[in-house]
Order: structure tokens, then sequence, then C-alpha cells
């Protein structure tokens, strides 16, 4: 797996998937639509962590510095 994923675009990730999980336990978000926030937080820390985005992927996208 080839990275694709810069540095702005994880911390902004996290920061996202922190927010949505304060938001399901603190009872502002409940129910289906708070199951799907904790979903997608998983998801947007998983791919902070692996520095690698399958939705860019198929596009070419990367948010990552060109190196030499």
């Amino acid at each position: 797996m080839k990275k694709n994923m810069g540095t702005t675009d994880r911390t902004i990730r996290f920061i996202v998937a922190a927010i949505f999980i304060v938001l399901y336990f603190t009872g502002t978000v409940t129910g289906i639509w708070g199951i799907v926030l904790l979903i997608l937080a998983g998801v947007f820390i998983l791919t902070s962590f692996i520095s690698f985005c399958p939705l860019y992927a198929p596009f070419g996208l990367s948010t990552c510095s060109k190196s030499n």
C-alpha cells in the first residue's frame, strides 16, 4: 500500500473522528446516527494511522507532499 495521505489530511481526519466520538458519548447524537458516526470515526482513525485512503486510490488522488 502506497501512502496517499499527508499530515494535514491525517490530522483533520483524527480531529473529526474525535468530535464524532465526543458527540456520541455525550448523548448529543444517539440511535442509528450515533452508530454511523462511531463507525465513520473508526474508519477515519484507521486511515489516519495507516496513511492510506482507499477512496483516493481509484481516482489517483494524493495529499502527500512530493518527495524526491
